[in-house]
């Protein structure tokens, strides 16, 4: 088995991309950080807000702040070294290319399911050997054994495929840290296939 230096190594050259800055986004931006991946480009047009604490890797004091500044600051006290290309922009059809042409894996972490199969569709379509993990199936809490990964081709879906999140089932930190992480893990998985 490779130690954490041998993981690192191979890591630090590689670039990720990422969809949304929200509860998946920025748990799984802390997580792949922590785990040695090289440089992030992170793309969210939103502001932090008192509604994202619950699930969302961000801070009473940063309520208010453009949501890609404030994760900047977080991640780079996770690694003050860390090559982070951050974009307070909307991804959309007409500037995917310029934010994650260069990625080795692209992470999907919208909301809102329109944003999702817009993402998914133009990296299939435009990018089809770039791997794209998303997640869908993730709101409330329990049955974290039926959170799972589901692959087609180059597309890894995290979560139950289910449980949509809304006013009466809403996303918590226990069930969007695990999806998060499962994004996490994948991408991982994906960059070290076939290295140990």
């Amino acid at each position: 088995m490779p130690n954490f230096n041998q993981i690192r190594a191979i890591l630090s050259q590689k670039t990720i991309g990422i969809a949304g800055a929200g509860g998946l986004g920025s748990n799984c931006a802390a997580s792949l950080l922590r785990s040695g991946v090289g440089k992030l480009i992170i793309a969210d047009f939103d502001t932090v807000s008192d509604a994202n604490l619950n699930r969302q890797f961000y801070f009473h004091d940063q309520i208010g702040e453009i949501k890609v500044n404030a994760l900047r600051e977080n991640l780079l006290r996770i690694n003050p070294f860390a090559s982070l290309q951050m974009h307070a922009v909307k991804v959309a059809p007409d500037n995917i290319d310029f934010l994650f042409s260069t990625c080795d894996v692209i992470v999907e972490a919208f909301d809102a399911a329109s944003e999702k199969e817009m993402l998914i569709n133009y990296i299939l379509t435009n990018y089809p050997e770039k791997p794209l993990v998303a997640a869908s199936g993730l709101a409330g809490w329990g049955s974290a054994e039926s959170l799972r990964i589901i692959q087609s081709g180059n597309l890894y879906v995290c979560g139950d495929g289910e449980r949509e999140a809304g006013e009466t089932d809403p996303p918590l930190a226990p069930r969007v840290n695990i999806v998060s992480n499962l994004q996490a893990d994948k991408v991982l998985e994906i960059l070290l296939k076939d290295r140990f």
